[in-house]
């Protein structure tokens, strides 16, 4: 009988592959995604580097990619879903699946994601500026899951029905009505996610607005929200993975858990991302003159929660705390966050809006 000198235990075999690949990995609360470091990835053929959040759960982390001018990646075909949002830079992409040879140029914003297991390559199109692409992704969860990358990176399986509408690579796209909150968006690629038209979602508070994203008809969800200058939206918690991006705008948000004496605070601006733990309470403020944006993008999406975690959040964010729901209302939370909050917009000459939704 052959005895293992060594048993194997507790092993991830995500975080062991992303230490092979030589490139820079950053962990941290927030992270700056325009100043992450990076180095020479050879399985893209560009720098790049890896950023794990701290409350990025079990299922999804980000790539960052940097293109040279005039660079170009590698060519990709993976089995892990992505939804790549443009950082800075112009480029395109190009798509090969069994229906044809799609592509699409991008440009700061773009939001897009790629039909799962599809050859992709992405170009910087410019000859003096550099391309900086965040790849959010499931990789983490796949090799946990089969620990066989020829299976993840090799895979010849072709996924027909996730290519969608040829229309879906050019912007156009589907508009699916439900009901605040929950209206959606399907397509592949959305040009300017900055200037994209978001519905009103009044219960997340202060005349906000929202969209939710089905990309390439992935389990991986997306979702932009606004909120108008001088307000706030209402505090709320659920599972870990959701990665915020600031898009416009400048602002910050408040974390803590029940209990905490005091707050976690993470001041944003577009390159910024951070990830709310598991159970932590969390609230986005703007204090910029204009309007603020953000995207959010996680693990199981709306048309595919993937976990009864996801489902609950889907049909309790907007709910009240006190109503079995994910969200403190304006009158139930603690009185230092608006104080924080109007001595902050002060100090930007912004005046408050809250007066409606809040006494003050």
């Amino acid at each position: 009988m052959n005895v293992a000198l060594e048993p194997k235990l507790l092993l991830d075999p995500y975080l062991s592959w992303a230490q092979q690949q030589g490139v820079p990995i950053i962990e941290d609360f927030g992270v700056n995604l325009l100043k992450v470091p990076t180095a020479p990835w050879a399985r893209f053929g560009v720098d790049g580097g890896i950023v794990h959040l701290k409350g990025r759960g079990d299922f999804i982390s980000i790539f960052v990619l940097d293109l040279p001018p005039g660079g170009k990646t590698e060519p990709q075909r993976h089995l892990f879903e992505e939804v790549i949002y443009v950082l800075s830079g112009h480029g395109s992409t190009v798509v090969e699946t069994e229906g044809g040879r799609h592509s699409f140029e991008w440009g700061p914003k773009s939001l897009f994601a790629l039909p799962l297991n599809a050859t992709y390559r992405h170009f910087n199109s410019s000859g003096q500026e550099r391309v900086r692409l965040a790849s959010t992704n499931n990789l983490s969860a796949m090799l946990n899951l089969f620990h066989n990358e020829a299976f993840v990176f090799n895979n010849p399986y072709n996924f027909n029905e996730r290519q969608g509408s040829p229309g879906f690579f050019t912007g156009e796209g589907n508009y699916i009505p439900v009901r605040p909150g929950r209206n959606m968006w399907e397509t592949n690629f959305v040009p300017d996610l900055s200037a994209f038209e978001l519905k009103t979602w009044n219960e997340r508070g202060a005349g906000g607005s929202n969209i939710i994203f089905i990309l390439a008809d992935g389990t991986m969800h997306a979702h932009s929200s606004e909120m108008p200058v001088g307000t706030y939206k209402k505090a709320h918690r659920h599972g870990a993975d959701f990665h915020v991006f600031a898009v416009h705008g400048d602002g910050y948000s408040l974390l803590w858990y029940d209990g905490d004496k005091d707050f976690i605070r993470i001041d944003w601006e577009h390159g910024v991302v951070f990830a709310p733990p598991d159970g932590m309470y969390h609230q986005h403020f703007t204090t910029s003159a204009t309007s603020a944006r953000y995207l959010a993008i996680a693990m199981g999406s709306l048309r595919y929660p993937f976990t009864t975690d996801k489902r609950k959040v889907f049909m309790g964010v907007d709910v009240n705390v006190r109503d079995g729901g994910c969200q403190i209302e304006y009158e139930d939370q603690d009185p230092r966050i608006h104080q924080i909050y109007l001595a902050e917009i002060a100090k930007h000459g912004v005046t408050s809006g809250m007066g409606k939704f809040i006494k003050e």
